[in-house]
C-alpha cells in the first residue's frame, strides 16, 4: 500500500509538472515565437545549459539563439553563468530556467486570462446575442437591430443565440482556470518557502560569522592587553633595576670619596 501511495504522489508531482510546462510553453510563444518552445523542454530537464548545446539541438545559429535567449532574460525567465574557455579564451554562457519567476509570470497571465472570461461571462449573462445560422457570425442585440435583425452578408434572418450552453461551457473554462492557478500558486508558495529558509540559514550564518568575529576582536583585545602589561611590567622592572644600578653606583662613590678624603 505504501509503495502504491508513494507511486501515485510521484504520479500526480510528474502532472502537475508536465501541466506547468505545457502553460509556460504557451506563455513563452505569446512573449517571443514558435521557436522559443521547444527551448523550455531543454532547460526544465536540468541546470546550466551550455548555449552551443542549446542552439545544436534547436537547430539554430548561435546568435539566433541568443537572441531567444536574451528576451527570456528581459522577462526573467532564465538565468546564466559564464566560464572562460581556456584553450580559446572566450566566455561560454551556461543557461538556466529560473522556475520560481516563470510560476509567478505563468500566474499573473492566468489570471489576467481569468478576468478575461469572467467579464466576457457577465456580458454573455446579461446581453442577447443574435447568430447567422448561414454564415456561422454572431453579434449582439444592438448590432442585429441595427441591421433589422437581417445578416448583411447573406441576408438571412437572425436567430436567438442559444447562451444557456455558452455560459455553462464559459463556467467550465474559468474553472478550469481556477484550478490550474491554484496549481501554480501551491508551487509559488514551495518556492517561497525555500527561498525564506535560504535567507534565513544565510541571517543566521551571518549572525554566526559576526559572533565569531566579535569573539576573535575580544580575543585579540585580551591578548594586546596582556602584552601590553608585560611590556609595561618589564619596562618597570628594567627601570626598578636601572635604579638599583644607579643607587649602587652613588654609594661606591660615596665610598671612594669618603676614602679619598680621611687619607
Amino acid at each position: 500500500m505504501a509503495k502504491k501511495s508513494k507511486k501515485k504522489k510521484i504520479e500526480i508531482l510528474e502532472t502537475k509538472r508536465t501541466k506547468e510546462i505545457e502553460l509556460l510553453k504557451s506563455i513563452v510563444e505569446e512573449l517571443v515565437n514558435k521557436q522559443a518552445v521547444p527551448l523550455i523542454d531543454l532547460l526544465s530537464e536540468k541546470k546550466a545549459v551550455n548555449e552551443f548545446s542549446i542552439a545544436e539541438k534547436l537547430g539554430l545559429t548561435i546568435n539566433q539563439t541568443r537572441n531567444i535567449l536574451y528576451k527570456l532574460s528581459d522577462f526573467g525567465l532564465v538565468s546564466f553563468t559564464r566560464k572562460k574557455d581556456k584553450r580559446k579564451g572566450w566566455y561560454i554562457y551556461f543557461w538556466t530556467l529560473n522556475s520560481y519567476q516563470s510560476l509567478i509570470l505563468l500566474k499573473d497571465k492566468l489570471e489576467k486570462k481569468l478576468e478575461e472570461l469572467k467579464n466576457q461571462l457577465k456580458v454573455r449573462r446579461e446581453t442577447r446575442f443574435y447568430v447567422c445560422n448561414t454564415c456561422s457570425i454572431e453579434v449582439d442585440e444592438e448590432t442585429a437591430l441595427i441591421n433589422n435583425f437581417t445578416c448583411p452578408e447573406c441576408e438571412g434572418v437572425y436567430t436567438l443565440s442559444k447562451n444557456d450552453e455558452l455560459i455553462k461551457e464559459s463556467g467550465k473554462n474559468i474553472d478550469k482556470l481556477k484550478a490550474e492557478i491554484h496549481l501554480v500558486d501551491g508551487e509559488i508558495k514551495k518556492y517561497q518557502e525555500k527561498i525564506d529558509k535560504s535567507k534565513e540559514r544565510k541571517i543566521k550564518k551571518e549572525e554566526k560569522d559576526k559572533k565569531k568575529k566579535r569573539e576573535l576582536s575580544r580575543e585579540t583585545k585580551k591578548l594586546e592587553l596582556k602584552k601590553a602589561l608585560k611590556k609595561s611590567e618589564k619596562e618597570k622592572r628594567i627601570k626598578s633595576e636601572k635604579k638599583k644600578i644607579v643607587k649602587k653606583k652613588t654609594k661606591r662613590n660615596k665610598k671612594r670619596k669618603n676614602k679619598k678624603k680621611k687619607i
